[in-house]
């Protein structure tokens, strides 16, 4: 039996992953179609010792959309059984403003400023896996898993 896609691309990869908001979703949503793939995917990183990272944009927008869409009780799973396993990188003046240049640049309407944040976060700390679902990192040229 071959290894899976997401195996290869661990077992290459350094050891630290960027996790955006949509995996944070997926995990925290038991109704979410990628839930189960999310929460395995998430145990498994935990496992393998990986230094699982994302930045203060993501967690923001990660916290409201818990909150709408799942109510608060999510909210306090995400602070207290999620971040705790996290690096948060804080975005500064200077990384804001080529996030919101890279947003106007591509002028895209779907192509958030979380998710340029996201990217401008990952090529600084020269990360190239993405833990998500938004195939938008892979149109940037990240590694997806899962």
């Amino acid at each position: 039996m071959f290894p899976s896609t997401t195996t290869n691309i661990l077992s290459r990869q350094s050891k630290m992953i960027f996790v955006d908001s949509s995996a944070f979703f997926a995990i925290l949503s038991a109704g979410d179609i990628n839930h189960q793939r999310a929460s395995l995917m998430w145990r498994r990183l935990l496992e393998d010792d990986r230094i699982l990272l994302t930045n203060n944009y993501v967690v923001v927008e990660s916290m409201a959309i818990a909150q709408k869409r799942l109510g608060l009780e999510k909210v306090r799973d995400f602070q207290e059984k999620i971040l705790p396993f996290l690096k948060i990188e804080w975005i500064d003046e200077e990384q804001h403003n080529t996030a919101v240049e890279f947003v106007l640049r591509i002028n895209r309407r779907r192509l958030s400023l979380v998710d340029c944040s996201a990217f401008q976060t990952m090529n600084s700390l020269g990360i190239d896996t993405a833990f998500t679902f938004d195939e938008h990192f892979r149109e940037q040229g990240f590694n997806v898993i899962p």
